[in-house]
């Protein structure tokens, strides 16, 4: 890609499933399979970070000891407490 324009998760996703087709197609000569594989590594992460960052803002409605609602942050709440 010669321009660097940010894409969302859905576009990075998109564009990574073309690559893998294309790469797996197998039609590709070396030099453009090695530039698509480099950009697909970095869609990988671009994506990665987008996901770790959707996690942190998920957050667990749990009963407080006062019958209330309390939010606990999404990696507190993936214990499996389900018990009261």
């Amino acid at each position: 890609m010669a321009t660097k324009k940010k894409m969302s998760f859905e576009q990075s996703m998109g564009r990574l499933d073309e690559i893998v087709k294309t790469l797996e197609n197998g039609t590709a000569p070396l030099e453009e399979s090695l530039a698509l594989f480099e950009e697909g590594t970095g869609l990988v992460a671009a994506c990665s970070k987008i996901l770790d960052e959707a996690e942190q803002k998920v957050v667990k409605l749990k009963k407080g000891e006062n019958g209330e609602p309390v939010e606990l942050p999404f990696t507190e709440a993936k214990g499996g407490d389900d018990g009261d």
